[in-house]
């Protein structure tokens, strides 16, 4: 088989006293995500699909958070080195396609900084990552405004070269 898909999913409290990073975008809030690394939950779901798509395990397998070294981790770091093990197992990103949900703070001014910068990480190009931003109208922990969530789907492709 020549492609792979998987899908990821996280979720983390909002509080005070903590920046609020999403696809590595600093975005100004009054709080912040909680979590051992910088907590963007946006980043977190598409390694998890990344991981998901070969069946090996989850973020908190290579990241654990009873590791301090990860404590404070930039998630764009740790994006990174998901895609070097993807890449290390012979594939490549086709596409990514995921969504934040927030009630607040809007993010529609910070998707395509947020697209660029995962685009960046992942080396491919921006329309290869697809973010979308959606309120939960006030339902469930989100539209309380208790935390954010995000959902991603990653279609990964054999490299040609790859003997994998």
């Amino acid at each position: 088989m020549n492609i792979r898909i998987g899908n990821g999913y996280d979720i983390h409290r909002l509080v005070s006293d903590r920046p609020l990073i999403l696809g590595g975008v600093h975005i100004p809030h009054s709080l912040g995500l909680l979590g051992h690394s910088d907590a963007d939950v946006l980043t977190h779901a598409i390694m998890d699909a990344m991981l998901g798509a070969l069946s090996l395990g989850d973020i908190g397998h290579y990241f654990p958070p009873s590791d301090p070294q990860w404590a404070g981790a930039d998630s764009l770091v740790l994006l990174s080195k998901v895609h070097q093990l993807v890449r290390q197992h012979g594939w490549q990103i086709g596409n990514v396609d995921s969504v934040v949900v927030a009630e607040r703070p809007k993010l529609k001014p910070h998707i395509e900084k947020m697209r660029q910068t995962i685009a960046q990480v992942l080396q491919v190009q921006p329309n290869q990552v697809g973010v979308k931003a959606t309120t939960n109208e006030k339902l469930g922990p989100t539209g309380r405004e208790e935390g954010i969530c995000a959902y991603a789907v990653v279609l990964l492709e054999k490299l040609e070269d790859s003997a994998c």
